[in-house]
């Protein structure tokens, strides 16, 4: 056992025990990026990164662990396999459309997970849409879980009424509590460097706010997780149960993806139309042309589309670009 798997298994054991690899950092540029090294470097043991601009740790830590992921890759058929890329602070972390996350530790939890999936599956627009769906639900399945085990799901109400305590997905990719935003999940492929290689990457980031205070908070809209739940854990013990939780449920939910794709769909449409703050609601949808369309969110369609039905009444489907609810 190298100098960082032993960090990784003081610092997450229940992560180390849930996870096919974990790799951890003091501080890092961004988890997603170390997570789309570790991928490469899985697939194509060379420099692909180019010049280690997240040092040289990193570059070790990726080389050491890549060929016990590639083995976990080769048999992903069976099973999905799942790296954890964690680091207490990263300084160029980002969100959908490039926004930046920064964190700091002990305030945040940042977390990146490495996976894959036949390429097949990833490239299909009628179902793939709902890979990002998984990723939200699967954080809300390890926050809920998490919060029970340790006795922190009393809900305070410091942010709106007690009806509004209920995690819940803002389309596409953040985690709602209260109204405000608790998290955001960003969602990227990866493929692989040979065209006959049958499965493609996956990166998923999760960040949450846990123990972020009030005034530390980016914007008016966000919110962090012990101002509306307590008594919370240690906020290392918390990542930790929480990561290691996500692990659980990204592997079973990405495990009946790929059995049935079209059936898991269905079956995930009415689990996301549940708790999806965005339904119903009045929003402004900014589309990657630059058009904004103001309206009603008024579906969630069959491929993990929004539909937005707009002041003049012309529907509108929505696939990519940001929705705010106003």
């Amino acid at each position: 056992m190298n100098g960082n798997e032993s960090e990784a298994m003081r610092r997450l054991p229940r992560t180390c025990r849930a996870a096919d690899r974990v790799l951890w950092f003091d501080e890092v540029d961004s988890t997603n990026t170390v997570a789309r090294r570790l991928l490469a470097e899985a697939w194509q043991p060379v420099d692909v990164a180019g010049p280690d601009v997240a040092g040289a740790a990193t570059a070790a830590a990726c080389a050491g662990a890549a060929g016990a992921f590639g083995d976990a890759i080769a048999d992903a058929a069976a099973e999905p396999p799942i790296a954890v890329i964690v680091a207490d602070s990263q300084t160029a972390g980002h969100g959908r459309l490039g926004r930046q996350w920064v964190s700091r530790p002990g305030e945040s939890s940042m977390v990146s997970f490495a996976t894959v999936l036949p390429q097949s599956l990833v490239t299909d627009s009628r179902v793939n849409g709902w890979l990002q769906m998984i990723a939200g639900l699967a954080a809300i399945d390890a926050l809920t879980t998490a919060l029970a085990e340790t006795g922190a799901d009393r809900c305070c109400a410091s942010h709106g009424p007690k009806d509004d305590c209920a995690l819940m997905l803002k389309w596409p990719n953040d985690v709602f509590l209260h109204g405000r935003k608790l998290g955001g999940v960003l969602l990227e492929s990866v493929m692989p460097p040979a065209a006959d290689t049958p499965m493609a990457g996956l990166v998923i980031g999760i960040g949450l706010n846990l123990n972020l205070p009030a005034d530390h908070l980016p914007t008016e809209q966000a919110t962090s997780l012990q101002l509306h739940r307590a008594p919370l854990p240690d906020p290392l013990e918390l990542r930790d149960r929480i990561a290691a939780g996500t692990v659980i449920a990204l592997r079973s939910r990405m495990r009946a993806f790929a059995v049935d794709p079209t059936d898991y769909a269905v079956a995930l449409r009415d689990e996301t139309e549940a708790l999806c703050w965005t339904l119903g609601r009045r929003v402004e949808a900014r589309m990657t042309d630059g058009s904004v369309t103001r309206g009603v969110a008024t579906a969630l369609n069959p491929d993990a589309s929004l539909t937005v039905r707009a002041d003049d009444g012309v529907d509108h489907v929505v696939r990519t670009g940001d929705v705010g609810v106003l």
